[in-house]
């Protein structure tokens, strides 16, 4: 974790005393996994939110005054989402709550906010249910329903696959839910689900269920879990003798995935949010920013943490004031923002209309092989 991220932490607790009442200041709170199993996620969901507020205010700021965010670690778990969206809200008093990544932790928290009215705006849960909590929610990334058919599409069309399996994180309300989604589509295309099976996450054995697949002759397993358990499985199942290619969504898309995956996860597919060889000119240009910035590439849920984040603060430019409802009744009208993911449209469901990419693992890289528009 870079020392910037350190300090703003540190900040958070010397300023819990501390509310939006400071006339100089707009203070918004973010929410995430920055340690435990899943700590990419949010240390780059926030390297992107650090970023626009960093952005925005050496412009000058909002309505003339600094964002300040305050940052809270949930630990990668739902309870603590909640805990961590509490402290936000009736401690530092903020406007509006950016968060989480995982849609079983948005679940958790978006309650919270919708009971407060505070605008929650979740840069990468996909699970449809994280909205369906109340009009406050919102989202800027697309729903496991397009992701679960992108995916389902593409074995079916682009890898001729007509007979696969799905290994399920059975506790993950993310995973479950884009399992779904991608069985449904694929059946529905003409293909045939041959096997099903389930882990539960912090699972360390997985090949009981993998040779329960490789029994049936999958012609691509479909994995629709963390980076975490993926890179185990995937290392697992080549130990085994299964050289099917395995298929996942967005939550593979961290650098641990080629790091701890190696050669297991070589020839791999996964959908997600933007692609860095994307010629478009807003991603070259945030990449060069983010690179000198952090010293590293961003991943996915870095450029949506940056999307998320000026989603927000030119939803407060457009409402005029820091009130939460209006800044709740901007985010809804939000059309055809130019975020670093796209073009970026809010729905009458608060969801995110835009298109996905899909990677293949190879050569130690995550490389471009088609985007899918919504």
């Amino acid at each position: 974790m870079k020392s910037s991220l350190s300090l703003l932490i540190l900040g958070a607790l010397i300023l819990s005393g501390c509310n939006s009442s400071n006339n100089n200041e707009i203070v918004v709170g973010e929410y995430g996994s920055l340690t435990g199993s899943t700590a990419t996620f949010g240390q780059s969901t926030h390297k992107g939110v650090e970023l626009a507020a960093s952005e925005i205010n050496n412009r000058g700021g909002v309505l003339g005054k600094k964002i300040r965010v305050i940052v809270e670690d949930d630990q990668g778990k739902p309870e603590q989402a909640t805990s961590a969206v509490l402290k936000l809200i009736q401690r530092d008093r903020v406007i509006a709550v950016l968060g989480e990544v995982a849609s079983s932790r948005s679940i958790a928290a978006a309650p919270i906010c919708q009971q407060n009215k505070i605008p929650m705006i979740s840069p990468a849960s996909t699970n449809p249910a994280v909205t369906e909590k109340g009009d406050y929610i919102f989202r800027t990334c697309f729903i496991d329903p397009f992701q679960g058919a992108v995916m389902a599409k593409f074995a079916f069309d682009n890898l001729k696959v007509h007979n696969a399996a799905v290994l399920t994180d059975r506790k993950n309300d993310y995973s479950v839910g884009l399992a779904q989604f991608f069985k449904e589509k694929f059946k529905e295309l003409g293909g045939t689900i041959v096997a099903e099976e389930a882990y539960q996450a912090d699972d360390k054995e997985f090949k009981p269920q993998l040779n329960n697949l490789r029994a049936k002759n999958p012609e691509a397993i479909f994995v629709p879990g963390y980076y975490t358990d993926c890179t185990l499985i995937a290392r697992q199942a080549r130990e085994l003798g299964i050289h099917a290619p395995l298929l996942g969504g967005d939550g593979w898309d961290s650098e641990v995935t080629i790091k701890n995956g190696g050669t297991a996860v070589e020839g791999c597919y996964f959908s997600t949010h933007y692609s860095q060889d994307d010629p478009r000119p807003e991603v070259k240009d945030f990449v060069a920013k983010f690179n000198q910035t952090y010293k590293e590439t961003p991943d996915s849920m870095a450029v949506l943490g940056y999307d998320a984040a000026n989603i927000l603060f030119n939803a407060i430019a457009q409402a005029g004031s820091t009130d939460p409802q209006a800044i709740r009744d901007a985010l809804a009208k939000t059309k055809d923002f130019p975020g670093v993911t796209g073009k970026i449209t809010i729905d009458e469901h608060r969801n995110a209309q835009k298109g996905a990419v899909v990677l293949k693992i190879e050569h130690g890289k995550f490389n471009f092989v088609q985007l899918v528009s919504p």
